[in-house]
């Protein structure tokens, strides 16, 4: 699936224009092109502050979240590499804190388009390589870098000696690249496996778990798996963590669902198995509530959006796209919930399964309301909405998020969740004047 980018500075609109038109247009794996690009520009994935990488079909993004709100709560700062972007593309570059400038944006992209826009390297290449350049540029104590497909082929996977590695919840998704089957997913995410670097990872099936296992075992990596190396309950209003260090209370997670623990005890036990970095317990338990990754059950503010439902009613925004995210999005909407009932508005990307993500939703919702996905190849709202009837839901379409949102019947005073793509809860954000920061 192509990538897309558009910004307000024309400076960088000029380089994402040239990005567009030398890059291959579609998703391709590989480290062959990366790593000739980084060659041309001094590579300066070598000269990088201490790197956490982070693989995973699910919940990479939340961890990552959690990891930098722990390590800024010690006092450090950190350099934060995720994809893709909601809203504006400075979003995948955070420099020491603060999202990128356009000002720094803009040459960083030229500088590396111009060293190698003869490569043919993917949109996804070039922005890792400028990345990786600012990173190199600017003082930080760490890097957070999450995969952005897969692992062992990803771009980011070229950093030799990272000082942990993670893999967060796995899944089916990105068939077309990963495999089809469970098995063939976790060997690829597990590829980020490096000689001698911690890997630490959620519980998995036992057969799952040995893959990771063979593929870590197979360049000598020490795997610190939940379960067993580390473990964590959510009880009352607490998470309580344990591993060969102690134990470790903390509050629950500020960000909503109840898939978040798992996400906040897979950062605590990526930073409590790395040496490169000393995070005290008190900044780990700060993590639960400074923690923000927008999108991710997110409840959106009094905007241009929320101005269109009925009085009372709440306006929730998630961009999970496959079906183990709506398995823990439904449950984190049927608490918000609470009763009240729920009302869809779903937009897919082509390549995703619509109707295992529907029939996740069908026993607690009132009705889906389809929309486009604007930029992108995505289904059709009438085949969306032809599947959310055929599972018992009162199912519609409309042009786009305001007209399905004017749609939202007044009884009951509602929870409208809107579903299915990154690329759909970005133009939300947009709509309803909530730009990421």
């Amino acid at each position: 699936m192509p990538d897309h980018a558009i910004s307000a500075n024309p400076a960088v609109q000029r380089q994402l224009d040239r990005l567009t038109a030398l890059s291959p247009g579609a998703d391709i794996l590989g480290l062959e092109r990366i790593t000739r690009l980084l060659d041309r520009v001094g590579n300066p994935h070598l000269r990088l502050p201490p790197v956490l990488h982070v693989a995973g079909t699910n919940g990479k993004g939340s961890t990552c979240a959690f990891l930098r709100a722990a390590i800024e709560a010690a006092g450090l700062s950190v350099h934060v590499y995720s994809s893709p972007h909601l809203v504006r593309f400075n979003e995948r570059i955070r420099l020491a804190g603060k999202l990128i400038s356009d000002e720094t944006l803009a040459p960083l992209l030229e500088e590396v388009l111009d060293a190698g826009g003869d490569i043919g390297a993917s949109f996804f290449e070039v922005t890792t390589a400028a990345a990786f350049l600012a990173f190199a540029r600017t003082s930080a104590h760490a890097c957070i870098v999450e995969v952005g497909l897969g692992g062992r082929l990803d771009a980011t996977n070229v950093i030799p000696e990272p000082a942990v590695t993670a893999i967060a919840q796995l899944g089916i998704d990105h068939q077309a690249f990963l495999g089809d089957t469970l098995a063939q997913i976790a060997a690829e995410k597990a590829g980020i496996a490096k000689p001698g670097v911690p890997l630490v990872t959620m519980a998995y099936p036992r057969g799952i778990a040995d893959i990771v296992d063979r593929c870590a075992e197979t360049v000598a990596a020490p795997v610190f798996a939940e379960g067993q190396a580390w473990s964590f309950e959510a009880r009352g209003d607490a998470l309580h963590y344990s591993d060969a260090a102690g134990e470790l209370t903390t509050p629950l997670p500020a960000l909503a669902g109840p898939h978040q623990p798992a996400n906040l005890a897979l950062a605590i036990a990526v930073l409590r198995h790395q040496r490169a970095l000393a995070i005290p317990d008190e900044a780990l338990a700060a993590a639960a509530l400074r923690a923000r990754w927008p999108a991710r059950m997110q409840r959106l503010s009094h905007g241009p959006l929320t101005a269109l439902l009925p009085a009372g009613a709440e306006l929730w925004l998630d961009g999970g796209h496959n079906a183990n995210a709506a398995e823990a999005v439904s449950r984190a909407a049927a608490r918000v919930a609470d009763g009240r009932p729920i009302d869809l508005v779903l937009g897919m990307l082509e390549n995703k399964d619509a109707e295992a993500m529907i029939a996740r939703f069908a026993p607690i919702a009132r009705s889906l309301t389809a929309v486009p996905v604007p930029g992108h190849p995505h289904h059709a709202p009438a085949h969306l909405a032809d599947l959310a009837q055929r599972a018992g839901l009162a199912g519609d379409e409309a042009t786009d998020l305001p007209a399905a949102l004017a749609t939202i019947p007044h009884e009951g005073t509602p929870v409208v969740l809107i579903l299915g793509s990154l690329y759909l809860a970005g133009t939300a954000l947009e709509a309803n004047d909530e730009l990421p920061d």
